[in-house]
């Protein structure tokens, strides 16, 4: 491919509270500023996936040191350095000076005001960093080094040898057509960019502007649905917090037609993933991924633990608090779907059992707190660790957490008082003040200065602790019960796991199944299950099948790939599912409704 030598498109981030500085003009000379670092990422080998990658800054230091951030944003330990091929470096009159590695993230360079290295850009997805014949996508905190101890302030960031006819779309400021900046490092890596042909979508609403990008095959989506549902749930999600900490926000969107990874949250936007057969078979999968990515932009970015702060991106950064910041953002991701209009009660019920059934038939969730679980996300690129018996889920425990805290809030309250009031606190209390929370104490603080009402004994039993929630007593509140009854279901003789990589992985294998004798072991792969890629819940969705029926597995399996046939068994199963109270009140109706939706009820009810 030619290079681009006219303007790309460039699409801006308006600066409000929380945005980057605006950017300085350009110098003729180009010359680095005291305060300045800069940085040129070329793409000029999308054939072969390669960036090439030069960082300049003024002398600082007789001897430089370079670093490569080793996670960010998953909770996973993934090491970015291994994609580095090469790395030099030159002074300040370009002759080269002699670079040492310090350990598997660490260079020194002495002397040196100029750092280059080449670099594979071959992860897919929106933890990832690609470049790809067809398109580029930069996670930043992946592919971008940073000196040490140097002062982390004004940025520049310079995107060379785009393709002719890409485009580029980033939440950055802009100083020139390829040209952008950034406060600091941390605001640098937070702002995610899309490199190549995609659709570009605006949504123009309450005084802000939304940009929606897609990369995808046109057949494969349908722009007005996108359109439709953002502007509900963006609506909807503003309106909940009444606030609104941007002027222009980014979704970027990747609908391939092979497996999705998910989701990643940015201060001004998003990068989703979702495969194009699950976003037309399954829409309102792609409405909650959405409206959760979306409310990051209070918990998570701006309402934060103070266990997240400050980013060391060199080793993990524990916090007990995942629970509440990705766990409880999925609660109000669920409300906001049915407070938009975009869902009805009926089929929020049905997801929430779902959710509480997953959480229930796993035997770890008897051993493992979901505050456990928040300090164990780093344990989650483990296989192992993501089986039934080990572990449970912050985020499916957390979302259901969060709506028992709701419920109880509402229940000592009088139905005055509601988590849509705890989290418009903490966004006055912290995020506006640009102060962090204590976890899951700052959490009960909060719900018990919202209320009145004292709320250890909640966090003791359901947060730190593992006892077992006694979910009728509070669902009976909005006149309803959880009930279960047995069913049979298929059983494919094996157990598997999912991680943030679309294919599941083996764990056990039943003695004497078609499994068994079709040679599946520990430690395969799932590829595709009858042609289509594995849902997030592979278990779900082999025990929807017919028991005594065939599913037809592509495995990888010690870097072969193979296709098998198995016979689906059966075994006992539980299904959950809602029922109203006979004799329902008329007040708990009124808190039903109220609850679904996020909203408080008017002046309050009786307990």
């Amino acid at each position: 491919m030619k290079s681009l030598t006219a303007a790309v498109a460039v699409l801006l981030l308006a600066t409000s509270v929380h945005a980057q500085a605006p950017c300085p003009a350009p110098t003729r000379s180009g010359a680095i500023g005291s305060s300045q670092w800069q940085y040129d990422v070329s793409l000029a080998d999308p054939k072969h996936q390669l960036l090439l990658i030069k960082l300049a800054i003024a002398p600082t230091s007789p001897e430089l040191k370079v670093q490569m951030p080793v996670w960010n944003a998953t909770y996973q330990v993934r090491d970015f350095a291994e994609h580095v091929n090469w790395l030099r470096a030159t002074d300040a009159t370009g002759k080269a000076v002699e670079v040492r590695k310090l350990d598997k993230t660490t260079w020194s360079a002495p002397n040196a005001t100029s750092v280059e290295y080449e670099m594979a850009a071959v992860d897919s997805g929106p933890f990832g960093a690609e470049l790809a014949p067809d398109h580029a996508f930069l996670n930043l905190a992946q592919v971008l080094i940073y000196p040490l101890n140097v002062p982390k302030q004004l940025v520049l960031l310079k995107v060379s040898n785009v393709p002719l006819g890409w485009h580029i779309a980033t939440p950055l400021n802009s100083q020139s057509s390829y040209d952008f900046c950034a406060a600091s490092y941390d605001q640098l890596v937070d702002s995610p960019i899309e490199v190549g042909t995609f659709k570009h979508i605006v949504i123009e609403q309450d005084g802000a502007r939304f940009n929606v990008m897609v990369h995808a095959d046109p057949d494969d989506y349908d722009a007005a649905f996108l359109k439709m549902s953002l502007s509900k749930i963006a609506a909807a999600e503003v309106d909940w917090m009444q606030d609104r900490p941007f002027d222009r926000y980014m979704f970027i969107y990747h609908f391939p037609r092979g497996p999705g990874r998910g989701g990643m949250e940015h201060a001004y936007g998003t990068a989703i993933e979702m495969s194009a057969t699950r976003l037309n078979q399954d829409p309102v999968s792609f409405m909650s991924v959405s409206a959760h990515e979306f409310f990051h932009l209070w918990n998570v970015k701006r309402i934060r633990p103070q266990t997240l702060e400050p980013i060391d991106y060199t080793k993990e950064n524990y916090t007990r608090a995942l629970w509440f910041s990705e766990g409880v953002t999925s609660t109000v991701a669920e409300y906001m779907l049915v407070r938009s209009g975009l869902v009805d009660d009926r089929v929020f019920l049905h997801r929430l059992a779902q959710q509480i059934r997953e959480l229930q038939v796993r035997p770890a969730h008897k051993s493992q707190s979901v505050e456990e679980s928040s300090l164990d996300a780093w344990l989650e690129k483990y296989p192992y660790y993501r089986s039934d018996d080990r572990s449970i889920s912050y985020y499916d425990k957390g979302q259901i957490v969060g709506v028992m805290l709701d419920l109880e809030m509402r229940r000592v309250s009088g139905g005055k008082k509601s988590l849509r009031d705890l989290f418009q606190y903490m966004n006055q209390k912290y995020a506006k003040q640009g102060k962090y929370f204590d976890d899951s104490e700052g959490v009960r603080a909060v719900a018990e200065a919202v209320t009145g009402a004292k709320l250890g004994d909640f966090f003791h039993r359901y947060v730190s602790g593992t006892d077992e929630i006694p979910y009728n007593d509070f669902f009976q509140t909005v006149g309803l019960s959880l009930v279960t009854r047995s069913v049979t279901s298929a059983d494919a003789g094996f157990t598997a796991s999912t991680n943030f990589g679309p294919a599941p992985v083996v764990m056990s294998v039943t003695p004497g199944s078609d499994a068994e004798k079709g040679q599946l072991h520990a430690g395969d792969s799932i590829i595709s299950v009858n042609g289509e890629e594995p849902e997030a819940n592979f278990a779900a969705q082999i025990a929807q099948m017919a028991p005594g029926g065939t599913v037809k597995l592509k495995v990888s399996s010690r870097n072969r790939t193979r296709e098998i046939k198995l016979k689906l068994a059966s075994k006992e199963d539980v299904e959950y599912s809602f029922a109203e109270l006979p004799n329902v009140t008329a007040a708990q109706k009124t808190r039903g409704m109220a609850w679904m939706r996020g909203d408080s009820e008017a002046g309050g009810t009786t307990h």
